[in-house]
């Protein structure tokens, strides 16, 4: 089957894994990286890639065109710190970017779509431990707000239109390969290269602060997974719950002490910390592992071990 694939947003932390997956998985050929800005110079080497606005729908619609693009990986947004010091900025570039796709899709101008979601979907009424499929969402960021939009306009065209639309709720993600991108977990990537670099780290949430997160690898796995999945499996068409395993950030020094023993970690909460408090700390994702066999392989000391091996690489060159 003819498959050419188009990823919006492929510069950002998730994106540059994602692009460098797929065009291992299908061929650098038949993977067209794009963003508003270029990419590294790998991914510049490895494949096409396109200068893209992900709010321009008839840029959008060109790319698709010429490059007779089926699927579209849309990984543009603006993450939950960020959004919330430019809530109108967050808001356009989030729905904007979500209308250009999936209108293509109902034009029938591309085949499918992936778009992701995250855990600031709930809110601080949403229940934190187990946090079912279905519960209670009033998210109380910009970002969130935006996410849980989405996932109702995914859900609207699949049922009114027919879109092939797949998702997941991401929790906080974690890899060596990318710079954090403006996110309320993006300490558990910053306290690897901190831990490196000055032996020490300010963390601006509090110690006991449970998240769920994951690491790289299984969030790629994941989002290629449910691409990949027979349409009858993906059964939830607004989002689906992800999860691998959730810690704090004294849970996650201390994993960090194993292999750097000497390193210490302090904590001086800012206005992020309201945004975590309003999240979940443990997740459910029954349903993502029963209807598309979704499961996670790398736990928290796997993690540490291989943040620090490859970072320590990074800063030797």
């Amino acid at each position: 089957m003819k498959k050419r694939i188009l990823i919006i947003g492929a510069s950002g932390q998730i994106g540059t894994e994602l692009t460098a997956f797929l065009r291992k998985e299908y061929g650098s050929h038949k993977v067209i990286a794009s963003d508003i800005v270029e990419g590294d110079a790998q991914m510049m080497a490895s494949g096409p890639f396109e200068i893209l606005d992900a709010m321009d729908y008839d840029a959008v619609q060109d790319v698709v065109i010429r490059h007779e693009i089926t699927d579209v990986y849309l990984m543009a947004a603006m993450l939950s710190a960020t959004a919330e010091k430019f809530p109108m900025k967050a808001w356009n570039l989030n729905m904007n970017s979500l209308f250009n796709v999936l209108n293509l899709a109902r034009d029938k101008k591309i085949e499918k779509i992936f778009w992701p979601s995250s855990i600031a979907v709930f809110g601080p009424t949403t229940p934190k431990a187990d946090t079912p499929q279905r519960t209670v969402m009033e998210p109380s960021t910009v970002y969130g707000i935006s996410k849980q939009t989405g996932e109702r306009w995914c859900e609207y065209y699949y049922k009114k239109y027919g879109v092939d639309v797949r998702s997941i709720r991401y929790p906080g993600l974690i890899s060596y390969t990318a710079p954090p991108g403006g996110g309320t977990t993006d300490y558990a990537v910053d306290i690897y290269h901190k831990a490196l670099k000055h032996g020490k780290y300010i963390c601006f949430l509090n110690a006991d602060t449970t998240l769920p997160m994951m690491y790289m690898d299984d969030a790629i796995k994941a989002t290629v997974g449910i691409m990949q999945a027979n349409a009858g499996d993906v059964k939830i068409r607004s989002s689906y719950n992800l999860a691998a395993f959730s810690f704090n950030p004294d849970e996650l020094s201390q994993s960090i002490k194993k292999h750097l023993p000497d390193f210490t970690i302090d904590y001086d909460p800012d206005f992020r910390q309201a945004i975590a408090d309003s999240w979940p700390q443990t997740i459910d994702d029954s349903e993502a592992r029963n209807d598309w066999g979704w499961e996670h392989k790398i736990s928290i000391d796997e993690m540490t071990k291989i943040m620090i091996e490859n970072l320590r690489k990074e800063y030797k060159k």
